[in-house]
């Protein structure tokens, strides 16, 4: 029986290595490619390593395509809505689950209703209020609809369930007031929830593509997705090696950011369902 199970596990171990290993082969290929000549391109676009190792296409990309200013747009409006998706998020999720008012009930299900609905059918009305505001081709355009998100709501009110009411209760019953209860009760006791919100936030707004492609009107307002559309261009053409290297500049944040996050992560999506 120990044997068959070893050999069941090195079978299984086996086949979790090649299926990595197939996951992982784009991402080789981008880093390749990333360091690739137009010329090595356009000769011999499948092969997986580059004649030699040149950072033409970085330098390229920052010095001369201004590729520094989509990145400090990306995280000023990223972190943004982090900041905003964790506290509102938060605020809204313990007042659904834990406070009693008149309305509650149809609160909820209104959020359900707004996770429902496609993004894109909302880009209309959004860019009409963003116009009428005078808003057009700022940050603030791009950061106002992302700064809270219905998932996130669903998100922290599902896991406010788990926290105990008797904590709660307690420390009314000391005389503590419901923001001092928010802040040094419920939110400690969030982590995990709100590392979810966080990622999940911040994935959303440094990958949004169209919302800041229809808002930002130049260069100086354009964000990393919509930056690196426009970097790779060059006289008509597409600049293969650098379009691969502003990729991969673009996805290390996310990598970094999930490795170091990824088992409060876990725990929050986790947490999320129980209730």
């Amino acid at each position: 029986m120990k044997t068959t199970s070893t050999v069941r596990q090195a079978v299984l171990y086996a086949i979790l290595a090649v299926i990595t290993i197939f996951m992982l082969l784009p991402f080789v290929w981008v880093i390749s490619g990333s360091f690739k000549t137009q010329a090595e391109f356009l000769s011999n676009p499948g092969a997986w390593l580059p004649e030699s190792l040149q950072i033409g296409n970085y330098v390229q990309l920052f010095a001369e395509r201004g590729f520094g200013t989509y990145m400090l747009n990306s995280i000023i409006v990223s972190v943004a809505a982090v900041l905003g998706n964790v506290l509102f998020s938060a605020m809204a999720g313990y007042a659904l689950a834990k406070l009693r008012f008149r309305g509650r009930g149809a609160i909820f299900p209104l959020v359900i209703v707004a996770m429902i609905i496609p993004y894109v059918a909302l880009f209309v009305p959004q860019f009409v209020i963003i116009v009428q505001m005078g808003l057009v081709d700022t940050l603030t355009a791009i950061i106002l609809p992302v700064l809270i998100a219905p998932l996130s709501v669903f998100i922290m009110r599902q896991f406010a369930y788990s926290v105990p009411f008797e904590l709660m209760e307690a420390a009314r019953i000391d005389g503590a007031s419901e923001p001092r209860i928010f802040f040094r009760i419920f939110l400690p006791l969030s982590g995990p929830a709100l590392a979810t919100v966080g990622i999940l936030s911040f994935l959303a707004s440094w990958n949004n593509f169209l919302w800041p492609l229809v808002v930002a009107q130049s260069q100086s307002t354009y964000t990393a997705p919509v930056g690196l559309s426009v970097a790779s261009q060059a006289s008509n053409s597409i600049s293969f090696g650098m379009l691969l290297a502003g990729a991969l500049v673009v996805l290390l944040p996310i990598l970094i950011l999930f490795l170091f996050l990824q088992k409060y992560f876990i725990q929050g999506v986790a947490t999320a369902g129980l209730k």
